[in-house]
């Protein structure tokens, strides 16, 4: 007797994700990435230098005329625009006095990048000690970050997606008397080990499988740099019925 393995239907995956690596600027694409998300697993951010927003609570620097975020008002800002995203370009910096070293080339060259969302050079400054530019649009549909050492970025998604599963298996663990202690979680090395596809322009599905070995399985589709984001989504259906390029078991 001949098996047929079911395609996954939308509602079998938990979690999906976007990525788009420049190795060569040092910059990558994502899609389905919310600022709250960055902030909770890109690990303890620094001050926030504010180059587009309409956040009302910020400080503001005389030096550079910007306002900006200090690290400990870093999470309530990010409350602010969990529910109605908006535009919201900053780039990290250590603390005010360096601030405050930046020429008036390197101010100028901050404007530019929070109007044309690229840099003139290279956006980390040895004045700022920045590790981060983070640049989104309005819908949270592509937002485009800088990254100071690129696998941040992997780093970044690894901790978001064992964030969900352990969110899945928590809600699971409601009603036992024992809660789990141990979760199944992804390594930064099995996500490593895919790293050139992710400069072609990857979707990432998670899923969890029930009665296996493995618990969780994060599905892999190489996507062409002609499907544009707000494609994905609203072929999102579509493209997980496809067969995966390359699948990861944890």
């Amino acid at each position: 007797m001949i098996v047929v393995k079911k395609a996954r239907d939308i509602e079998d995956f938990l979690h999906h994700i976007y990525i788009h690596m420049n190795e060569a600027d040092q910059f990558v694409l994502f899609s389905g990435l919310t600022m709250q998300q960055f902030v909770q697993c890109a690990g303890p951010l620094q001050n926030l230098l504010l180059l587009k927003h309409e956040y009302e609570d910020s400080s503001f620097n005389m030096h550079t005329q910007l306002e900006f975020v200090p690290d400990e008002e870093v999470l309530s800002f990010t409350k602010e625009f969990m529910d109605k995203p908006t535009d919201i370009r900053w780039i990290d910096f250590a603390d005010e006095p360096r601030l405050n070293m930046l020429t008036p080339q390197e101010q100028a060259e901050l404007l530019y990048i929070g109007h044309k969302k690229e840099p003139i050079r290279s956006p980390f400054y040895h004045q700022l000690q920045n590790h981060f530019v983070y640049l989104s649009n309005e819908e949270e549909s592509m937002t485009k970050i800088y990254f100071r050492e690129l696998n941040d970025s992997l780093r970044l998604v690894v901790n978001i997606l064992n964030q969900v599963v352990r969110e899945k298996e928590r809600g699971t663990a409601f009603w036992r008397r024992k809660q789990k202690e141990v979760y199944p979680e992804l390594t930064m090395e099995q996500l490593n080990a895919h790293k050139s596809l992710l400069k072609e322009g990857i979707l990432l599905s998670l899923c969890k499988i029930e009665k296996s070995i493995a618990s969780y399985v994060l599905e892999i589709r190489s996507l062409p740099d002609t499907v544009f984001a707000d494609e994905i989504w609203d072929e999102l259906t579509a493209v997980v019925k496809q067969t995966p390029d390359e699948t990861i078991r944890f």
